[in-house]
């Protein structure tokens, strides 16, 4: 019988790694450009807080100064002194959450009946809608004005609050939304028995998170900032919001800039640290505000 001899296996050859593009060199322009850019955006908030710890003199110095020679932490203390930062700060509050909440709810009740109820002139009446974005928001101060003083309302939070609880641009945002949801859902819902606010209340609008969410932001921040109607509607500083209220630091003649960049930390801190708590959902909801509907 013929002896077979087992043949060893050859070792393996070790495979070499792919070579992958060197993207690296051709990703610094965008690098650089994206850098720049933050600079950019960073620095009137850097100054700010750096010019909210300088002295007058150093404040108006030209050239400026970058760094404060002497740290005057009385800036913050003044403010205090100045106006009543704490209640403003409530009033600012108060306004940004009731107008954020009650925009949530009524845009998108409206949002849904312009998209999947049907009615009598529900185009023409949305046609009005879009024709309120195409006017100045100024125009309506007046017949605003005239309207809160005629309800005895000058000088109040529902002054601040009410003309604010609703947006042509958050029902027109909203509807894009619902028109893009499928309608099997609802279908669905009806041959089950549910009435139009229970397939609006348990399937629409838990559908349109991320349009609620994007809404949601851009509301806060626009209530946050909101300059003009304050100081139209209250001139008493104990009922004004942070942003009027930091308005009337500046002087005819003469404006205590350090005063005046500290107050205005103070009433950007809390926006940042609700950025930081719910980054995510800020950048989910600026996205989503940006896509085609």
């Amino acid at each position: 019988m013929a002896e077979t001899t087992a043949r060893t296996p050859r070792p393996a050859r070790p495979t070499r790694p792919a070579r992958r593009p060197r993207r690296e060199g051709r990703l610094w322009p965008a690098h650089l450009v994206l850098s720049v850019g933050a600079v950019v955006t960073v620095f009137p908030l850097l100054w700010q807080v750096l010019t909210s710890f300088k002295t007058f003199g150093e404040s108006t110095r030209v050239p400026p100064t970058i760094l404060p020679e002497h740290w005057d932490w009385s800036n913050y203390a003044t403010v205090f002194s100045s106006i009543p930062f704490t209640d403003q700060l409530l009033n600012t509050v108060l306004m940004t959450l009731l107008r954020t909440a009650a925009q949530l709810l009524l845009c998108s009740m409206a949002a849904y009946a312009f998209a999947r109820i049907p009615f009598p002139g529900r185009g023409a009446i949305f046609l009005g809608f879009l024709a309120v974005l195409m006017v100045p928001g100024q125009l309506f101060l007046l017949p605003q004005y005239q309207i809160m003083q005629d309800l005895g309302w000058l000088n109040s939070l529902q002054a601040l609050v009410v003309p604010g609880m609703f947006s042509a641009f958050g029902t027109f945002l909203l509807r894009q939304f619902f028109l893009g949801l499928p309608a099997e859902l609802e279908e669905a819902a009806r041959l089950d028995g549910a009435n139009p606010f229970t397939v609006f209340w348990r399937i629409a609008l838990p559908l349109a998170r991320p349009g609620l969410l994007a809404l949601g932001i851009l509301t806060f921040l626009w209530s946050w900032n909101d300059l003009m109607w304050p100081l139209v509607v209250n001139t008493d500083p104990a009922q004004m919001p942070l942003s009027a209220g930091l308005a009337s630091l500046q002087g005819a003649h003469l404006t205590e800039y350090p005063v005046l960049m500290a107050g205005s930390v103070l009433a950007t801190l809390p926006v940042i640290l609700v950025f930081v708590t719910m980054q995510r959902q800020f950048i989910q909801g600026i996205a989503f505000s940006g896509m085609k509907g």
